[in-house]
């Protein structure tokens, strides 16, 4: 048989249904456009059933909603009420993650009284600081600095090049990708006599369990306490979360987003792209922003969705927008209706 997974094994796997050959062997998973005979592909949503209909896939996975409605292309389907979760399985299913072998490389630098679980892998020129701890499965990708009394949870996964300062904390099954920095000290400085006086930043980092951090972005330490990352949250790459900031569980912060010092993001909220929270602004739970929004005030209403600069509700910026752009066309009616006033009056007059 060649190797892949049979269509009946894929929806096993994700609680799927299959609709016709169940024995039908996928090699592999693919586009639309580039899916061949043997390949697996996918609809996520509505709205691409042509597209589907001419692609070369041998198989497709669609919502179930779509096999409903008769708009699921005639071949063998996987159903599934949720889509993209079953293709991060599948995707999993063709591509395992290649666990590195246990052990600390030999030109890795350790400190003094450190504890390192035998299961973890530490790589390459990997220097840990005095009293690290490093839980089981955990793995420290090459050329990763970390300071001292700093902790890696069960499961996380550190990849190059990431620095975190003394004292912070990894959660279990984080990941950090490249170019990490965590613990940083935060932007705090006093002005005295015309100089920017540095405020020492003594207090720590702290990133819960199941959080992922894109390449590039930082999480400074916080003044005294702690800045925290929430449990489950995705951070994207290029992201900046500024000292005291309190990141609450299940967050999005999309590519490029800036959160100022001591805001505090309730649990779900989303940043869209290039978005910002001043600082000690508050965030209501489940609250989205759009990209380019800027935050300025506090929002406590559960779930609004918010846009602009500064940003507020978001039908109303789009019925301000929509007026902006019908500007150009009532000041010129303005100065005709001007005009059209300046005659009348002179008429008037000379009367």
């Amino acid at each position: 048989m060649r190797n892949g997974f049979q269509l009946r094994q894929l929806a096993s796997a994700i609680g799927g249904e299959v609709v016709g050959d169940g024995d039908f062997t996928v090699t592999g998973v693919r586009t639309l456009e580039r899916a061949g005979a043997e390949d697996l592909s996918f609809v996520t949503r509505s709205g691409f059933r042509d597209q589907a209909e001419a692609s070369g896939a041998g198989a497709l996975l669609v919502p179930v909603k779509m096999a409903e409605a008769g708009e699921a292309p005639s071949r063998p389907l996987l159903l599934t009420e949720q889509p993209s979760w079953a293709l991060a399985q599948i995707i999993g299913l063709f591509h395992p993650v290649e666990k590195p072998p246990s052990g600390v490389h030999a030109t890795a630098v350790v400190g003094q009284g450190c504890e390192i679980d035998a299961s973890a892998h530490i790589g390459p020129y990997v220097v840990l600081g005095d009293r690290c701890v490093v839980g089981a499965e955990v793995v420290i990708n090459a050329h990763v600095v970390a300071g001292n009394d700093c902790r890696f949870g069960a499961g996380a996964v550190v990849h190059p090049h990431v620095v975190l300062y003394d004292r912070t904390e990894v959660g279990e099954r984080a990941i950090l990708h490249a170019g990490v920095v965590l613990g940083a000290d935060g932007f705090g400085y006093a002005l005295r006599q015309g100089v920017h006086v540095k405020i020492p930043q003594v207090g720590q980092t702290v990133v819960e369990e199941d959080v992922e951090i894109g390449a590039l972005s930082a999480v400074d330490r916080a003044l005294l306490e702690e800045t925290r990352v929430g449990a489950g949250s995705k951070i994207d790459n290029l992201v900046q979360v500024g000292h005291n900031v309190q990141i609450g569980r299940s967050c999005l912060l999309c590519g490029q987003v800036g959160v100022a010092g001591s805001a505090q993001l309730g649990d779900y909220v989303v940043l869209g792209g290039q978005s910002g929270v001043a600082d000690h602004v508050k965030v209501g739970r489940g609250v989205q922003a759009a990209g380019k929004s800027a935050v300025l005030q506090s929002v406590s209403e559960e779930g609004l969705q918010i846009a602009g600069i500064p940003a507020g509700d978001l039908r109303r910026w789009r019925r301000q927008v929509a007026r902006l752009e019908r500007l150009g066309s009532l000041a010129s009616r303005v100065r005709t209706l001007e005009r059209r006033l300046a005659e009348a009056e002179a008429v008037a007059d000379e009367d």
